[in-house]
């Protein structure tokens, strides 16, 4: 996913959308994989343990909306905002579809 949205990227805003797409692509990568690894054990215990292991994940997925204000803020011209919000969105939202089949 980080690389089709990365080039996709590269082809709409040219050069200066690499780092930002495979830093926030890679990122949400990271992220869903951390989620998804933390709700795997907790799917069949009690619900409040569940709603533990999904909260997790939400906080997760929050922070990196926060890191993409952090970079936007401290370096403008290397995190473009546009293109660091479509990385981490275009990877991370096709990922969270992917974790409705660990869920059923």
């Amino acid at each position: 996913m980080t690389a089709l949205v990365t080039a996709i990227e590269w082809v709409a805003w040219g050069r200066s959308s690499l780092v930002a797409s495979l830093v926030f692509g890679l990122m949400a990568t990271a992220i869903q994989l951390a989620a998804s690894w933390k709700l795997k054990p907790v799917l069949a215990r009690p619900f409040p343990e569940q709603l533990r292991g999904w909260a997790l994940g939400v906080g997760l997925r929050l922070a990196g909306v926060i890191l993409i204000a952090v970079a936007v803020t401290v370096d403008r011209h290397v995190f473009p905002p546009l293109a660091a919000a479509v990385a981490y969105l275009g990877v991370l939202i096709p990922l969270l579809f992917g974790e409705i089949y660990l869920i059923r």
